[in-house]
């Protein structure tokens, strides 16, 4: 009898009415779980009315070249793959490629509602520690990844700038943009603002240079640079992830009609994303919405793509490799609990 009563306690439902008629409150986990799906509906339902709201999106949808929509998702799953590799050759463990790329998925979920890639960070170092990393060295090893990362997409913006891409047009449309919008801010604000900022900032750098945290973070990127077949190994899979994503863009732009743009101009849209992907990074917005679609639209203007199929052209790319992993990564992430 007693096993049996403590079966039925396990499977009586926790949030079932007490005798008194009132149900019991929702455990911390439940209310995380119900936040998520409400922010997540959220986020969805944002992307939909922006789709619906754009001039003639309706009329490109249904003109869209959707051969190019295998090669899309293959790109996408490819900038998993290449983050899973990346994180594995950091961290410096034996994990396996399957379930890291799971986690990536997951990671690209939380980073949709959090600022500044502070969910990417949340979730592989929480993944790190379920895979044996003690919490320290699973700190570090993500945050060498980030660091990492800067380098490897410079010289991937290095190469393709050297190559020719875009004659340098990308980089001018963005700063006349950044010119006009700062030239839109009264000085007086701006002046207030920069003696404000500026100092504070310089304070903020200088606590942080003294920092222990920043200190392990030197160690681990130094621990890196150790093992020169990891160090490489991260730096490749960290420009194969980008590159990735600026290949999928460049598809996006093909792919919709009336952007006059042909094979020649691979480069060219590859340095378009590069540039306006990092012009994008400066705000921190969750997951750079409305700042990445603003200047990834402006970098395809700078290369005479007329403004509506440049618009219609961020949007699918977005749609395919933004929101449609959202769903992804919260299948993987309750796949991952189970495991």
């Amino acid at each position: 009898m007693e096993p049996i009563a403590a079966g039925a306690e396990r499977a009586a439902p926790a949030d079932l009415p007490g005798f008194g008629g009132s149900a019991a409150p929702p455990s911390p986990l439940q209310r995380a779980h119900r936040a998520r799906w409400v922010v997540l509906g959220i986020l969805l339902t944002a992307a939909t009315v922006a789709v619906a709201l754009t001039d003639g999106a309706a009329a490109t949808f249904t003109r869209v070249r959707w051969a190019f929509l295998p090669a899309l998702v293959a790109l996408s799953v490819l900038h998993f793959v290449f983050s899973a590799v990346a994180l594995r050759a950091v961290s410096g463990h034996p994990i396996p490629l399957y379930r890291t790329t799971l986690a990536q998925c997951t990671a690209a979920a939380a980073n949709r509602v959090t600022p500044g890639g502070l969910g990417a960070v949340a979730v592989n170092t929480r993944y790190l520690v379920c895979r044996g990393l003690p919490l320290p060295r699973a700190v570090v090893a993500v945050a060498v990844l980030h660091v990492a990362g800067v380098p490897a997409d410079l010289l991937l913006l290095a190469a393709a700038l050297g190559l020719g891409g875009g004659d340098g047009r990308v980089l001018d449309a963005l700063g006349r943009h950044a010119t006009n919008a700062v030239g839109l801010v009264p000085p007086v604000p701006l002046l207030l603002a920069g003696g404000v900022l500026l100092p504070a900032a310089a304070l903020w750098a200088r606590r942080a240079a003294r920092s222990a945290a920043l200190g392990r973070a030197a160690e681990g990127l130094t621990d890196l640079c150790r093992r020169p077949r990891d160090l490489a190994t991260t730096l490749t899979a960290s420009a194969a992830t980008t590159l990735a994503l600026a290949l999928a863009f460049a598809l996006s732009v093909y792919a919709v009609p009336g952007t006059r743009v042909g094979p020649t101009d691979v480069l060219a849209l590859v340095t378009a994303y590069l540039v306006g992907a990092a012009a994008a990074a400066a705000v921190p917005s969750p997951g750079g919405i409305g700042s990445t679609e603003a200047a990834l639209a402006a970098a395809l203007t700078a290369l005479d793509v007329p403004a509506g199929p440049a618009l219609h052209a961020v949007l699918l790319f977005r749609a395919v490799t933004f929101w449609a992993p959202v769903p992804v990564g919260v299948l993987t992430c309750r796949t991952l609990r189970r495991q």
